[in-house]
C-alpha cells in the first residue's frame, strides 16, 4: 500500500476516529486541506481513521501536529498549579442538571 495517491499523502493514522477528528480540526483551523479516511464502513465502529493532506501541505501539516504532545505525563509536568486548580473547581462544582429535562415529570406540567 503506498502512502501517496495522486497529490494527496498519509499524514497520520490514529487508533480512534475521536482523535483524528481533532487534528483534523486543528489542521483546518490553520488553513490546511484535510480528507478523513475512516478504517471500517461500518458506522460508529470507531476502528480508527487516516488523515490525508495535499502534497503542498504536507510539511506544514506535519510541522503542526509535532508540536502536539503526545506524552501525558510530560503534559502533566507542564501544567501549572492553576491548571489543576481550575480542574479540581470544575469537578467538584458540578453543572446543575436542568429543570426542563430533570423534572421527572413525564412531560406533564
Amino acid at each position: 500500500m503506498t502512502d501517496q495517491v495522486d497529490n494527496w499523502h498519509k499524514l497520520a493514522r490514529y487508533d480512534t476516529n475521536m482523535q483524528g477528528e481533532l487534528h483534523a480540526n486543528l489542521l483546518r483551523n490553520n488553513g490546511i486541506t484535510v480528507s478523513l479516511q475512516p478504517l471500517s464502513a461500518i458506522p460508529g465502529m470507531n476502528s480508527g481513521i487516516v488523515l490525508w493532506v495535499e502534497s503542498t501541505d504536507l510539511a506544514e501539516a506535519q510541522r503542526i501536529l509535532d508540536t502536539i504532545p503526545t506524552d501525558g505525563a510530560a503534559l502533566l509536568d507542564e501544567m501549572s498549579d492553576a491548571d489543576f486548580d481550575a480542574l479540581s473547581a470544575a469537578q467538584s462544582n458540578p453543572i446543575q442538571g436542568n429543570s426542563i429535562i430533570d423534572d421527572n415529570n413525564g412531560g406533564n406540567d
